[in-house]
C-alpha cells in the first residue's frame, strides 16, 4: 500500500492541473449503454464504463469501483430543441445508489425546469462499495484521494458523453462532499460549465481533522503506521506540503469584493443604458413612420374629419407611453445608484473583520 500511496501523490500533480488532466480523457471515450426505459413523466437510462483512473493508475482502485456506473434522467420532450441542459448529481456521504438523488432532486428539476439529469455512482458506494467495507467507511486513508480521482476522471467522460448527443448547456452539483467533489470536477473542464456545490467548501481537511468525522478516525494507529518505517515516513513527508492557497484566496476576495460588486453593477448600469438608447432611437423611427403615414393619409383623405381626429390622438398617446416609459427608467437608475452608494450588512461587517486579522497577524508575526 505504501507504494500505490506514493503513486497517488506523484498522480495528484497532473491531476490537479486543468492543462494535464482534461487530456488524460478522449473526447471520444467508449460508454455503454445498459438500459433504456421509458415512464409517464420521463426516459430513464443506465450505463457503464471503465474508469479512466484504474487505466492510468492500474491495481489502486478495488476491483468493484473499477467500473463507473451512472443514471440518466431525460425529459419526454425538450421544452426548446436548441437547449437541452444536463446537470451531473454526485453524491454526499452516505448517499449510496441512485434513488435519493433522483426522487429529491433531479425529477423536480425536470418538471420544474425541464432539466436533464446525470447520477453518477460513487466509488465505494452502492454498486461500486467493496464487499468487505461496511456501509460508508473507508478501509484506508488512500481511499478518499482514489473517489476523489475517479469522480474527476468520471465526470470529464460523462461531459464529453453529453456533448457528443447533444445535450447541453451543461452543469455539475453535489451536496456536501459531492459538492466538493463537483468543484474539483468542474476546474478541470475548460469550456463554459454551471457549478453549484452545496453545502461545501474549498477543502475537506477540516471535516477529518477538527469537524464532525474527526473522531471516527483511529488517530493513533494512522500515527503508529507512519512513524513504523522511517524511509516511508520520510519520503511522503516531502511530497505532502500544506498550501494556505485557498484562504488567501478567500482573503483577497472578501477585501475586494466592494470594487467587484460596483463594477458589476457599472456593467449592468451601462448595459441597461445602451439597451434604452437602443429602444428610444426604436420608437423614434416609429413615431417618424407614423408622422409620414399620417401625412400620406390626409392627403389622400381630405374629405375625412374624423380620420384626421384619430390619427392625432394616436400619436399624442404614443408620445405620452414614450414619455412615461423614459421617466420610469430614469427613476429606476436614479434608484439604482443610490443603492449602489449604500453599503451592505456583509461589506460593514467584513470591514470591521479584517482590520482585526491583520492586526492578529501582525502580533503572530512579532
Amino acid at each position: 500500500m505504501q507504494q500505490f500511496d506514493c503513486r497517488l501523490f506523484e498522480f495528484r500533480k497532473i491531476i490537479s492541473r486543468r492543462e494535464t488532466c482534461y487530456k488524460l480523457v478522449p473526447q471520444d471515450y467508449p460508454v455503454e449503454i445498459t438500459k433504456n426505459e421509458k415512464y409517464a413523466e420521463c426516459s430513464i437510462l443506465e450505463g457503464k464504463f471503465m474508469s479512466p483512473f484504474e487505466l492510468h493508475m492500474p491495481g489502486v482502485v478495488p476491483k468493484a469501483a473499477k467500473e463507473a456506473h451512472f443514471q440518466v434522467i431525460l425529459p419526454k420532450k425538450w421544452r426548446d430543441e436548441r437547449f437541452k441542459p444536463m446537470c451531473i448529481h454526485l453524491a454526499g456521504t452516505g448517499d449510496h445508489f441512485y434513488w435519493r438523488r433522483r426522487n429529491f432532486i433531479a425529477k423536480p428539476l425536470l418538471k420544474e425546469a425541464n432539466i436533464g439529469a446525470i447520477i453518477l455512482e460513487n466509488p465505494f458506494y452502492g454498486l461500486r462499495k467493496p464487499d468487505q467495507q461496511v456501509r460508508s467507511n473507508l478501509h484506508n486513508v488512500s481511499d478518499i484521494f482514489v473517489m476523489g480521482g475517479c469522480l474527476i476522471l468520471e465526470c470529464l467522460v460523462l461531459l464529453h458523453w453529453c456533448e457528443r448527443n447533444g445535450l447541453g448547456p451543461l452543469g455539475i452539483t453535489g451536496l456536501s462532499m459531492g459538492g466538493h467533489m463537483a468543484s474539483l470536477a468542474a476546474t478541470n473542464w475548460p469550456k463554459p460549465l454551471v457549478l453549484v456545490p452545496c453545502l461545501s467548501w474549498s477543502t475537506a481537511a477540516p471535516v477529518f481533522t477538527t469537524g464532525v468525522m474527526s473522531q471516527s478516525i483511529n488517530w493513533d494507529m494512522l500515527e503508529t503506521q507512519y512513524h513504523s518505517d522511517g524511509k516511508y515516513s520520510e519520503r511522503l513527508s516531502k511530497m505532502v506540503t500544506v498550501v494556505d492557497d485557498a484562504f488567501a484566496a478567500g482573503q483577497k476576495f472578501i477585501k475586494n469584493f466592494n470594487q467587484s460588486l460596483q463594477a458589476l453593477k457599472n456593467d449592468i448600469n451601462d448595459t441597461r443604458h445602451v439597451q434604452r438608447e437602443h429602444v428610444d432611437e426604436t420608437c423614434n423611427k416609429n413615431i417618424e413612420v407614423d408622422s409620414l403615414r399620417q401625412n400620406q393619409l390626409e392627403e389622400k383623405n381630405n374629405n375625412s374629419i374624423f380620420l384626421k381626429e384619430n390619427l392625432a390622438k394616436n400619436i399624442i398617446s404614443n408620445k405620452s407611453v414614450e414619455l412615461v416609459k423614459s421617466e420610469s427608467s430614469e427613476k429606476s437608475l436614479q434608484t439604482e445608484i443610490k443603492n449602489s452608494k449604500e453599503q451592505s450588512a456583509l461589506t460593514k461587517l467584513m470591514r470591521f473583520i479584517l482590520p482585526m486579522a491583520a492586526q492578529s497577524d501582525n502580533k503572530k508575526s512579532i
